[in-house]
């Protein structure tokens, strides 16, 4: 029944924003809503906003004259920067979850470490990532040099572990001050408290936090493709669409699509993940009541 209304909940989210897509490109105006001379909605016309329908249709037609068809290489360039986002997802993500760890088990290092935490998520991705690409392209690993996806993944995995390190230490502070004295009266040491007790009571904490960091990851990779001129991913794909806007529109779109259905699929491969370990959680609590 969730799976289902879920399910219902996110047709009716596409369907409300197809409306209010269409209903802004109807009502708007061509030159966009503006307010004591500051333009406060978007251009309604062809060129800013096409038709979602001619969106759709320009996913079947060819990218080029005599070429393929533009879902199938927007699929490729997806599938290109999947790749680079999960090697980003789990560097960040293992990141995150060390960093949650270790400042939960020193309040010093919570107190000194956290602000700073937060404070690397002001850094802005366009400044960051020609930063890192040219701090990296020294580096090798062996007969091996540093690669340009490399560096979109670092950028991936520095969006990714913050959601992950925040979101885990919260549930790592969850459990009761009851259960950990209960802990302690088995003479529990803290690795035991963490995997018993600390990390079981995490996990309603941490698989949200775990989507946020794959969505976060997937941007951090477009960004990074767009910023590094990495090729073959999406990112790519939607500078070199964008060139075309003026006499082909609704192909800038496709590429947008693309990068859109990619965060889905991060935020889905996390919840597939969530399914059964939150079920055998409920089945454990279940049984020890």
């Amino acid at each position: 029944m969730n799976r289902t209304k879920r399910f219902l909940g996110a047709l009716g989210g596409l369907a409300a924003f197809a409306l209010l897509w269409e209903g802004y490109k109807a009502v708007g105006d061509p030159e966009g809503t503006v307010v004591l001379g500051v333009r406060i909605l978007p251009r309604a016309d062809d060129l800013s906003m096409p038709h979602l329908l001619d969106v759709v249709r320009r996913l079947g037609r060819p990218e080029l004259t005599g070429g393929r068809p533009v879902w199938q290489v927007v699929l490729d360039a997806c599938l290109f920067t999947l790749g680079i986002t999960a090697i980003g997802f789990l560097a960040g993500a293992v990141v995150g979850f060390l960093l949650a760890a270790l400042m939960q088990r020193f309040r010093l290092v919570e107190r000194g470490l956290l602000p700073y935490v937060v404070l690397s998520q002001t850094v802005p991705l366009v400044a960051l990532a020609p930063l890192v690409a040219g701090w990296s392209g020294a580096l090798s690993f062996g007969p091996y040099a540093w690669q340009d996806w490399m560096t979109v993944s670092t950028i991936a995995a520095y969006l990714a572990f913050f959601p992950v390190a925040v979101g885990l230490l919260r549930g790592l502070h969850s459990p009761s001050a009851a259960g950990v004295e209960l802990m302690r009266s088995y003479a529990a040491g803290w690795w035991r408290t963490f995997v018993k007790l600390r990390l079981p009571a995490a996990l309603p904490f941490l698989f949200p936090a775990l989507r946020l960091a794959g969505a976060a990851a997937v941007v951090g990779a477009v960004v990074g493709e767009i910023s590094t001129g990495t090729r073959g991913g999406v990112g790519r794909l939607v500078i070199e669409y964008s060139r075309e806007a003026t006499a082909d529109p609704a192909k800038v779109y496709t590429a947008m699509l693309g990068a859109a259905v990619l965060g889905l699929v991060a935020a889905a491969f996390v919840s597939l993940i969530e399914l059964p370990l939150m079920r055998h959680r409920r089945r454990v609590e279940v049984n020890v009541i």
